[in-house]
């Protein structure tokens, strides 16, 4: 079982007290919420703290996506370097096996 601590944060000028594994953690949260807010209050012409929210919200699942989509770009391009690379190494293999013959290959099996 894991121990969970409380930490507070503060969030737009009000104080919540959260619970998890590691404070720091929650405390870096709480300031990127904390700055998403700020700045889409510094651009726009609300006061609304829940309109805020929602607003940096939408911003935060925006970076989400756009680093989920190049996450699978990465894996995708990494799958294809791995297919590549066994291709590649299976046939100087081959090439080797043929350059040694079977007479070499006799040889060290010995």
């Amino acid at each position: 079982m894991t121990d969970t601590t409380t930490a507070s944060v503060e969030i737009y000028d009000q104080v919540y007290r959260l619970r998890g594994v590691d404070p720091e953690h929650i405390a870096r949260l709480g300031a990127l919420v904390d700055g998403k807010m700020r700045a889409v209050s510094a651009h726009g012409a609300t006061v609304d703290s829940l309109r805020v929210a929602v607003l940096a919200a939408l911003n935060i699942a925006d970076e989400l996506m756009e680093l989920r989509a190049r996450h699978r770009e990465l894996v995708a391009s990494l799958d294809r370097s791995e297919t590549h690379t066994r291709s590649r190494a299976s046939s100087l293999t081959n090439m080797l096996d043929e350059a040694l013959g079977d007479e070499y290959l006799d040889r060290i099996a010995v």
